[in-house]
């Protein structure tokens, strides 16, 4: 669109006998005059400028359309044929099968530097509030975390020592959601904190805002526990039919 702009411009400058084109890129020029050599051997010389009025309004026309055709193929392209990992590399995903308020696919940041990877896949296993939240001590409701996945809360105490209680309590696995209920984007690295303790169960990081809206749900049902599959395996998932929770946008 802004080369046809300045196209008319430098023909109809030309065409009036005026040369200020130093407002013009130099590389630009040549693209400028062949325009002017096209026009000048479609159009006829009578009433030049009137013509190139005219021709410069269709192409703008012309531009306009096409450019929107593209961006709206492109972006059809970009939605439908991208999927998750082609924006999200190395975080791992669990989806919630019951409560079906929960059901949706939920993102995690898997601990750096503790801990075992999520090599297992667990179908169906439940998610058990720990009791106090925190886990920095042996929760009392280690009875239901018994082959469960341990739900936490960040705060304290180091991330570490919540994988180590967790698993003391016979947790297969700990999910620690931020503490500030709000946040919706920021994923935080969970490190070692130098202990040479070695939890030996996976550990991961859940955005406060999910955390918050899963424990808030269970609690007000009266749910012990949500039922989940994770890892789930999203490798060839459209990113557009991502199953997200409705106030997290990835």
């Amino acid at each position: 669109m802004k080369f046809v702009l300045r196209a008319c411009v430098y023909i109809a400058l030309q065409c009036s006998g005026e040369w200020r084109v130093s407002f013009l890129k130099c590389s630009d020029v040549d693209d400028y005059q062949l325009v002017a050599i096209m026009i000048n051997q479609i159009l006829p010389p009578s009433n030049m400028l009137w013509n190139i009025l005219v021709f410069c309004i269709i192409l703008q026309l012309i531009f306009h359309v096409n450019d929107g055709a593209h961006e709206e193929i492109f972006s059809n392209a970009v939605w439908n044929e991208a999927t998750i990992f082609d924006f999200i590399e190395d975080d791992i995903f669990f989806e919630v099968i019951y409560p079906e308020k929960l059901s949706y696919t939920y993102r995690l940041r898997q601990a750096k530097n503790f801990g075992i990877p999520f090599n297992h896949v667990f179908k169906g296993i439940r998610l058990v509030l720990a009791d106090p939240l925190e886990c920095c001590s042996l929760p009392y409701n280690a009875p239901e975390l018994q082959g469960a996945v341990a739900l936490v809360s960040r705060g304290d105490c180091s991330f570490v020592s919540k994988a180590v209680k967790a698993e003391e309590a016979g947790a297969l696995a700990v999910i620690v959601m931020d503490s500030n209920p709000e946040n919706d984007e920021l994923y935080i690295e969970m490190v070692d904190d130098n202990t040479n303790r070695k939890p030996k169960i996976p550990a991961a990081f859940l955005l406060g805002k999910s955390g918050y809206m899963i424990a808030k749900t269970l609690m007000e049902a009266h749910e012990a526990a949500a039922i989940i599959n994770i890892p789930v395996n999203l490798t060839s998932v459209p990113f557009h039919k991502l199953n997200q929770p409705p106030w997290i946008i990835w």
